[in-house]
């Protein structure tokens, strides 16, 4: 190995460290290629102060310190080319180095990408402008169009100024019971990190219960649910607890309360889970 190889060794690790995971952890997470959802997507963008479209010219396996690399992964020194700065408020060289960590093979190797477009989450190196630290050990995404899709969505709807934000906390939530036996309305009152919002579940005689949200204070107009893989379904996905806290209801009768209860698990299920890698 040459002292220059190793002094751009010796800085990424250094940087690298300092975001080490910890190896206790029980489940190792993993963004390479098809193991990212649209969750690892956002949360690594949410993170990162740049997002690269890079191809990688070399990978180099590298020794981790004790300690910091899960026995599942093996640390590499990459090289690559920028193909398009997607995120950043400045601009980006053309030549990249950076370490990261990814799954290791049976044969005690991991998948050779020399060649291949991945995506780079990450932020700047001090006083090292070819170089690059991942937000996390593992923020590489193998290119593909869909994820390519996917990621200008993500980024788009990140600066948009009008964009929700996750749930902080169920505040209220109460079941009404309308004039016919079949009619009733739950309203569930959320604080978000941008403000308040609202989830109304409708029922309606002859009727499947209808829900929708709005990231107001007042809900107006006829409610939709979110469309899967967007930011504000992530933001309730992703941030709903499995249920409210008693202290929650405010509905009067016990069978009201089973009513709220019964229709928040609906709009829990009806939005699915929150897969992340």
């Amino acid at each position: 190995m040459t002292a220059r190889l190793s002094s751009a060794l010796l800085g990424l690790a250094t940087a690298l460290c300092l975001a080490a995971p910890d190896t206790g952890m029980a489940q190792v997470r993993s963004r390479l290629a098809d193991q990212a959802t649209y969750a690892d997507t956002v949360e690594l963008s949410r993170k990162a102060d740049l997002v690269v479209l890079a191809r990688v010219t070399r990978m180099e396996p590298v020794a981790a310190t004790s300690g910091t690399l899960p026995p599942t992964h093996r640390r590499y020194y990459a090289q690559a080319t920028t193909r398009a700065l997607l995120y950043g408020k400045s601009g980006i060289g053309g030549s990249l180095r950076y370490l990261v960590d990814m799954p290791a093979e049976p044969a005690n190797g991991a998948a050779d990408l020399t060649g291949k477009d991945v995506f780079l989450f990450a932020s700047r190196v001090p006083g090292r402008p070819q170089e690059l630290k991942l937000v996390e050990p593992t923020a590489q995404q193998l290119w593909s169009p869909e994820r390519e899709s996917r990621l200008q969505s993500v980024l788009r709807a990140l600066v948009s100024p009008a964009t929700s934000a996750p749930v902080t906390r169920v505040r209220e939530l109460g079941f009404v019971q309308g004039n016919l036996a079949e009619r009733g309305l739950t309203q569930i009152f959320l604080d978000t990190a941008k403000g308040p919002a609202t989830i109304s579940v409708r029922h309606e005689p002859g009727q499947s219960a209808s829900w929708g949200v709005s990231f107001s204070e007042v809900a107006t107009g006829a409610l939709l649910p979110p469309a899967k893989e967007t930011l504000a379904w992530y933001n309730l996905a992703c941030f709903l607890p499995p249920s409210p806290p008693q202290s929650a209801y405010v509905s009067g009768t016990f069978a009201a309360k089973q009513q709220a209860y019964a229709d928040y698990r609906m709009v829990l299920a009806a939005l699915g889970p929150c897969a992340r890698s």
